[in-house]
């Protein structure tokens, strides 16, 4: 997960899903007011956002940062905004001479192909419920549906979301709530039914269980 310095935007409902949540579910009643003012924050736009995912994958944080400056700077485009035509634009030897591998080189120039082409409707991603833009995400190379999710929870702020594929959520659920044994999915669900709608927010609280550290997508 590459850190931004771009300045976050809260969602409007996080108040009334703190309330919700510490009403519905003792550990969310404890957990909830150890981190005060500390809020889910969105940053960047679409393409710059799952971009830094690609880039990030399978690297470290400080590896990644490294790669995703070199990548920018390939590309000619400003930090906080990457226009999509302009990676198109770079051919292939000097994408892999900003360090990235032949792999994620491909999928950034895929992620570029769709949203010029309009392939992805980040216009309509409002009215879209998650489960259609998780569709339109995993047809990106290199897209799973993990970094769909990470992206409809840290980018479009969605408040339902969870992310039963994210070790750290598994991780936390287990030690809040059974005591550090093991957690099928199948509990994690279960346990996420009393969080709706807001496990967006409940899972955002698990992982600062485990890393007091905001969680930045």
């Amino acid at each position: 997960m590459v850190r931004s310095a771009v300045t976050g935007v809260t969602p409007d409902y996080w108040d009334d899903a703190c309330r919700h949540l510490a009403k519905r579910d003792r550990v969310m009643k404890k957990l909830i007011p150890q981190f005060g003012e500390a809020r889910l924050q969105s940053r960047g736009d679409a393409f710059t956002t799952l971009a830094r995912s690609v880039v990030g994958q399978q690297i470290s944080v400080k590896a990644a940062q490294s790669v995703w400056e070199r990548f920018v700077a390939t590309v000619g485009g400003p930090t906080a905004r990457l226009a999509p035509a302009a990676v198109l634009k770079v051919d292939t030897p000097a994408l892999r001479g900003a360090g990235l591998s032949a792999r994620k080189t491909e999928y950034l120039t895929d992620l570029a192909r769709h949203f010029e082409s309009g392939a992805v409707h980040v216009r309509q991603w409002q009215q879209m419920d998650d489960e259609a833009i998780i569709d339109e995400l995993v047809a990106i190379r290199g897209i799973g549906r993990w970094t769909a999710e990470m992206f409809l929870i840290f980018h479009l702020m969605r408040p339902d979301v969870m992310p039963l594929d994210d070790l750290g959520l598994i991780k936390g659920i287990s030690v809040n709530y059974f005591s550090g044994e093991p957690v099928s999915r199948a509990e994690a669900r279960e346990l996420g039914d009393a969080w709706a709608p807001f496990r967006s927010v409940a899972t955002w609280y698990i992982w600062r269980s485990l890393d007091p550290l905001p969680v930045d997508y």
